[in-house]
């Protein structure tokens, strides 16, 4: 019982978190940058200023789709903060950047990860089927609960290993925006704000993940009793 209020609990949180993160998103597209420079002028400017010159800043559809491609090196900002010249586009712009900063300078957590994903995207393509599985046939087949649980496992340490990523990509942007002379004491915490509650999206989905594990787990040990 437990462990279902945590579940809904977390469910619940991460939609409090995904609404207040587009409300940020969309109050602060409305303080503009005092130099006036677009989401994609302040990637490039990033980049230039790091003496990177093999990343290309290109705009993608959809809304906060932003991410960094560590494959093909390129930036991909959604439209509104590919073309936007406020505090949303040019925080979420430099914290895209950080990535790519990270990829070159070998961040470790990102090169752990970077090798993760490999193994994490079989796992999260066959995981939900092995759990369905395993849960139905608990009782004559435990194993295959045990091998989904495995499965799970490694979605929820990428999840974990995915905070500092983010996390310190976050630090290097709103040291560079200030630096930079992007943002000024008069809407830097604006963009630290916007950051905070992007991070705190990763926070949520890592701990509903561990939730959800300890959830299964317990199935598993419950079937022995």
């Amino acid at each position: 019982m437990t462990i279902w209020i945590l579940f809904i609990g977390f469910m619940i949180l991460s939609w409090i978190v995904s609404m207040v993160l587009k409300s940020k998103f969309k109050k602060y597209s409305k303080i503009l940058v005092d130099n006036g420079m677009s989401g994609k002028d302040v990637a490039e400017r990033m980049l230039r200023d790091q003496g990177i010159t093999d990343v290309r800043v290109t705009s993608v559809q959809g809304h906060l789709t932003d991410h960094y491609n560590p494959i093909d090196k390129t930036i991909n900002l959604s439209q509104a903060v590919y073309s936007g010249r406020h505090i949303s586009a040019a925080a979420v712009a430099a914290h895209e950047t950080g990535h790519a900063l990270q990829h070159a300078q070998a961040y470790a957590w990102l090169g752990f990860r970077s090798k993760l994903v490999p193994v994490v995207s079989f796992a999260s393509k066959w995981v939900q089927w092995v759990i369905l599985g395993g849960i139905l046939l608990v009782q004559s087949f435990p194993a295959l609960l045990l091998a989904g649980i495995v499965l799970f496992a490694m979605t929820t340490v990428f999840s974990f290993i995915t905070l500092p990523v983010e996390i310190n990509a976050s630090r290097r942007a709103l040291a560079w925006l200030s630096n930079a002379g992007i943002t000024s004491y008069q809407n830097h915490d604006k963009a630290q704000d916007a950051l905070k509650w992007a991070a705190y999206t990763y926070v949520v989905a890592a701990l509903g993940s561990l939730a959800t594990l300890m959830y299964y787990i317990m199935i598993f040990l419950g079937s022995r009793d």
